[in-house]
């Protein structure tokens, strides 16, 4: 099998719900051996699932992408719905789960023992976490100082907003996107949740560590990395940012149009909720559009002679187009236009993407078995590299699946010494009794 580029590369995590994850499942997928840390006694918000168990009568309301969580068949009791969470499990692949509380002392020491002899410390919480367990850089370099500690919090670790609690929503609306998003004749409450925030400081931690790396094979020692995940995406928002620098302008919703051109929309095909988006730019991509069409009389009127013309009478050229998109299948429009040099490409549902024709040629889908959820298609990997073959090696871990593996051969427990910290609930696989989402509770 070939070596993939980072093997030999530990990482300790300590990341909730989505941006910390996604960001170690890039470096997962190429070897590094990621150790989920987690606790017992402790369910972060919303990373394995929206709670540690749910009630019966929860079970039979929930419909929707939490179903899976609590599958037919979830045995309140004695079932581990923690192990099912569509938050986790997709970009928990590759990566290994071992339990400790570092609450309490025998923990801390095994904690101390890991960081010891591991690469990078990974961990995207409010900074009062750390703080809190006493776990900065000051202390995690003095167990090794050829550690490197990457530090994600939503605004920093310094500014007046340090403190501040935010997930995806609360950053898509700090940074604008809130603003510019949505339809013209609706005010920003009728906007749906991004999580954006999430998926460009992940993409970013991956980066920055793999500098970090490189900057300590130099120097021979290890470093604190400082992201703010806000401050990831404000550079997406470039336009909107030097439009009001330059222009002094404020730009707002636009619905599916781009505010300096036309055609640029979202239309209705044949079918039950089909709809494609198409976009022309160029007078050459008009005149593939008119082609596409059957140069209907209408494409010859003077409100359309060019693409200002366009953009200002542009409600009336969306039905005209509308009108012939829906006689025809999403696809199906895809083909006509793309075949004239017309970007355009449909909206697919969710389960569309696991049948579409480019991501089957590509394989981009991988199939995983885990023994809680069954058998089934995980988004695969987003790069390829032509030297080395990669893919999916194996699925997301169960809590605390990996322990005899992290304490007996990483940190050379013993037999006896396992056992003692099962019996004290440092090592195990279930959460404990009565246990509350974001709540410590030692029993």
């Amino acid at each position: 099998m070939t070596k993939l580029p980072l093997e030999g590369i530990r990482v300790v995590s300590m990341t909730p719900i989505w941006a910390g994850p996604f960001g170690e499942s890039q470096l997962a997928d190429w070897g590094a051996e990621i150790i989920k840390v987690e606790c017992l006694q402790y369910c972060p918000l919303g990373t394995r699932g929206p709670g540690p168990r749910h009630p019966k009568f929860i079970v039979d309301m929930v419909k929707g992408h939490f179903s899976a969580y609590l599958k037919e068949g979830y045995d309140e009791v004695n079932g581990r719905p923690w192990n099912r969470s569509c938050y986790f499990n997709p970009h928990g692949r590759n990566k290994l789960s071992c339990t400790m509380d570092i609450m309490r002392s025998k923990g801390r020491e095994m904690f101390k023992r890991l960081i010891e002899v591991s690469d990078i410390f990974f961990e995207s919480n409010t900074p009062h976490v750390m703080e809190t367990l006493d776990l900065g850089y000051e202390v995690v370099s003095a167990w090794n100082p050829k550690i490197i500690m990457l530090r994600m919090p939503s605004f920093g670790l310094t500014g007046p907003f340090k403190y501040y609690r935010t997930l995806g929503a609360q950053l898509d609306s700090y940074v604008g996107g809130t603003t510019v998003r949505g339809y013209t004749d609706r005010d920003v409450s009728s906007n749906s949740t991004v999580y954006h925030a999430d998926e460009s400081a992940g993409m970013t931690s991956a980066f920055a560590l793999l500098l970090a790396l490189r900057q300590r094979r130099k120097t021979g020692r290890g470093m604190l990395i400082d992201i703010a995940q806000v401050e990831t995406t404000i550079p997406q928002f470039g336009e909107i940012i030097m439009d009001y620098t330059m222009n002094g302008r404020v730009q707002r919703t636009h619905g599916n149009r781009d505010p300096f051109g036309a055609v640029q929309g979202c239309y209705r095909c044949l079918g039950e909720d089909r709809w494609v988006c198409i976009t022309v730019r160029t007078d050459e991509e008009w005149k593939g559009l008119c082609r596409a069409l059957g140069e209907p009389g209408w494409t010859k009127d003077t409100k359309f002679s060019d693409a200002v013309n366009r953009h200002r009478n542009h409600d009336e050229l969306d039905k005209h187009i509308g009108e012939w998109t829906s006689q025809h299948g999403h696809f199906e429009v895809m083909y006509i236009l793309q075949k004239e040099g017309v970007a355009a490409g449909p909206v697919e549902h969710p389960d569309d993407a696991y049948n579409d024709p480019q991501m089957k040629e590509r394989g981009f889908f991988e199939e995983l078995t885990h023994p809680e959820t069954g058998t089934h298609l995980y988004p695969g990997l987003p790069y390829r590299m032509s030297r080395t073959p990669n893919s999916i090696r194996w699925q997301p871990p169960q809590l605390g699946e990996h322990n005899e593996y992290v304490y007996k051969q990483i940190l050379g427990v013993s037999d006896e010494e396992y056992a003692e910290l099962e019996r004290e609930k440092h090592i195990g696989m279930d959460f404990v009794p009565g246990l509350e989402m974001g709540k410590y509770k030692l029993e």
